[in-house]
């Protein structure tokens, strides 16, 4: 019987370690990347907002997406501006960038087992209060088109909420390489890493573009292996039912692999 391949749907910068960890189970990891990140065609909205850091009590990242493309234009991080991120890849993702004052206070969820802006929002009551940003100024730094939960909620506390896309997200197209590749890991059965409800919409629509195009009821003995309550929802409505949810971090996708 074949061996069953791991496939690794994420961005292909991000793959790369998720990818070694896998084949250092002994496992074959396969990285077909299902979304694209590009950097915005005019970064003119991002440069602004991040000109006065000082302005801000508080600027959150939505993801090591957005430190980086907004990173890219910092050059210093006052102490007195706190940082919110979604989760141990993020503070990984900081840690890159000396600019940061020692004395600036970084907020992640208190869980490393959910990285995610429900358990960011229970952290920033816990740690800061979110009374604390009450008329105060607050940045949230996403890609184009984020989820508007954690403004919202930021908002319903009183705080004075800007959000700003730092980078876009989108399904590649299906290049001749790709439905091949696709086509192939389709035709058998595999286990799939899956971090976003946009990539799994972006495997159902690619899959049902192939010449030889594939429904969910075609899929159903491809595992799900998702790290979020919310991607495993996703999958449920689209009708997959062979799904484990591991809970966020490396370390639990892979142990779901043993």
């Amino acid at each position: 019987m074949n061996e069953r391949l791991v496939v690794v749907t994420r961005p292909r910068r991000q793959a790369g370690p998720l990818a070694d960890a896998i084949a250092a189970l002994g496992r074959t990891a396969v990285v077909l990347p299902l979304l694209e990140i590009a950097p915005l065609p005019d970064t003119t909205l991002l440069q602004a907002a991040l000109s006065d850091l000082a302005r801000y009590a508080l600027v959150a990242f939505v993801s090591p997406n957005a430190i980086e493309a907004a990173f890219a234009h910092v050059r210093a991080w006052p102490g007195a501006t706190a940082i919110a991120v979604v989760g141990a890849a993020s503070r990984a993702a900081l840690a890159q960038y000396p600019v940061i004052d020692p004395a600036t206070r970084i907020v992640s969820p208190l869980d490393p087992a959910f990285s995610d802006s429900e358990h960011l929002i229970e952290a920033l009551e816990a740690t800061l209060g979110l009374d604390a940003l009450r008329a105060r100024r607050v940045l949230v730094v996403r890609g184009d088109g984020g989820r508007e939960l954690l403004p919202d909620a930021l908002r319903a506390a009183g705080a004075e909420v800007e959000t700003v896309a730092a980078y876009r997200r989108a399904v590649p197209a299906l290049s001749p390489a790709l439905a091949a590749s696709l086509q192939a890991l389709l035709a058998r059965p595999n286990d799939w890493i899956i971090t976003s409800s946009e990539a799994l919409r972006g495997l159902v629509e690619l899959a049902g573009r192939l010449e030889t195009p594939c429904t969910v009821a075609d899929l159903q003995h491809q595992r799900l292996i998702v790290p979020h309550s919310r991607i495993a929802e996703t999958a449920r409505a689209l009708g997959f039912t062979d799904l484990t949810l591991t809970g966020s971090g490396d370390e639990r996708l892979l142990a779901a692999l043993q």
